[in-house]
């Protein structure tokens, strides 16, 4: 179809004055591709749903970084810093309150049938109950634990501290019941949703002269974004989603085992997210680690992309396991691919990327946010070897790469960063990556057979 469409452009009559051949039959045959891909993606669940949930990803990333852009032109690094290390701490304590739960509605949604709505709530319940004490208990041990965010301890920071770090556990889990439900479309939305109303509240506290702005301003977000997205999704997604498999009606999915092994695992991995600004605010200062933070923002970009297309690949293998190896190679090499030519722009671009916070930020921050645009490579792999593993329900792999991985970057970074500063950082994520990434490429053969071998 597409070779037919192609000669079909080349062969119609031209107007341009140009001899042959010409250029005026190039937008047709653009548009012609264009076509031919998208009939090919709406046929292909994997893929589409992965692209819908990467650029939910990179709009979330682009609109966050738009976020800092304004929170650094009104604020101060010192304010920054200690705004992103709060927002740090509330996403760890997130993590440890919502017991990575959102991996188990990606996991076991697509057959939940019409016990969807009962997972969901259970889930929902759990995550707020523990997510909302964690961060309580933070409050009381501040002074013990990171005495430089004290100023969290005032009523109007408290509050929306304890805000940001219930009201973030709720949005990443409905961000896994969308996944679950194949509604990526919405995950972009709400994503979209969220940055916008980030920003637009950001700007309402600095009229106001709200020196908390920034935090103020994340747990307003989250209360908007939250309410409306759940409003939608249990009117419209579930219910359509129970009457879809009313037929089958399973029994109900059992994920206590499964949801320990891979909290435990996953809260490794977030633990090293967060740890590290703490460490290098502690280290270095509030200046310091608003410009590691920022260098971040960017690059976590990159990681992003990983999670967002393993996803697909978790919800795609949930219904059909025999295809697991064939959409895991698949989805190895398209990730490869768009992680690569990412890193390539970011690793490049750097520099004038960070101008856009300040010069401050592109001085401090261009070596490191390029060793750590490099690390996402590596990770492309980890990633995929830790949703392989989730689907086979193999629990002690779950568990030993993130941990192994955690170990790895919280170590190196306290060695290196007393000696290299913010460069150490950056080297203690690439280092850490490519320990565990060369020997699972080795190994790949073993633990992700191709189709051909396995038949």
């Amino acid at each position: 179809m597409l070779l037919t469409t192609r000669t079909t452009a080349l062969a119609r009559p031209c107007s341009c004055p140009l001899p042959l051949p010409c250029q005026c039959s190039y937008p047709a045959l653009l548009v012609a591709r264009v076509r031919a891909t998208r009939v090919h993606l709406a046929g292909e669940p994997l893929l589409r749903n992965g692209h819908m949930l990467l650029a939910s990803s990179i709009v979330a990333a682009a609109l966050g970084a738009v976020f800092w852009v304004f929170a650094t032109r009104w604020y101060s690094a010192e304010t920054v810093g200690l705004s992103y290390a709060a927002v740090s701490a509330a996403g760890l304590l997130s993590a440890l309150g919502r017991f990575n739960l959102s991996s188990v509605l990606v996991r076991f949604l697509p057959g939940a049938g019409r016990h969807t709505r009962r997972l969901v709530l259970r889930c929902y319940l759990a995550s707020i109950v523990a997510s909302g004490l964690a961060a309580i208990l933070f409050l009381l041990l501040i002074p013990w634990l990171s005495p430089s965010l004290d100023s969290l301890r005032q009523p109007v920071m408290a509050v929306a501290f304890v805000v940001v770090t219930a009201g973030y556990s709720l949005f990443v889990l409905q961000d896994g019941a969308l996944t679950g439900l194949r509604r990526t479309g919405w995950v972009l939305g709400e994503n979209a949703l969220f940055a916008v109303a980030k920003a637009g509240a950001l700007a309402v506290c600095t009229v106001l002269a709200v020196g908390t702005g920034i935090l103020v301003s994340w747990a307003a977000a989250l209360l908007v974004t939250v309410l409306l997205t759940n409003i939608v999704l249990f009117r419209r997604a579930i219910p359509a989603h129970q009457r879809a498999a009313a037929a089958t009606a399973p029994a109900p999915p059992r994920v206590a085992r499964y949801a320990m092994a891979d909290y435990l695992g996953n809260i490794s991995g977030i633990a090293a997210c967060s740890v590290v600004p703490l460490m290098v605010l502690a280290v270095l200062g509030a200046a310091q680690n608003a410009y590691y933070s920022l260098a971040w923002v960017i690059a976590d970009s990159l990681y992003m992309a990983a999670y967002s297309m393993g996803s697909s690949l978790v919800v795609e293998a949930a219904d059909r396991p025999e295809r697991l190896s064939e959409h895991a190679r698949r989805m190895l090499r398209h990730t490869g691919l768009l992680v690569l030519s990412a890193v390539v722009v970011i690793v490049a671009g750097a520099p004038w990327l960070l101008q856009l916070f300040g010069p401050g930020y592109a001085e401090h921050g261009t070596t490191v946010l390029r060793l750590m645009a490099l690390s996402a490579l590596p990770n492309v792999v980890l990633s995929m070897a830790t949703d392989v593993a989730r689907v086979r329900r193999s629990l002690g792999w779950m568990i030993g790469l993130q941990l192994v991985y955690a170990v790895l970057v919280i170590g190196l970074t306290a060695g290196l960063l007393p000696v290299l500063g913010l460069t150490g950082v950056g080297l203690a994520w690439l280092l850490a990556g490519t320990v565990l990434a060369l020997p699972l490429l080795v190994a790949l053969p073993r633990w992700l057979p191709s189709p051909d071998r396995r038949s």
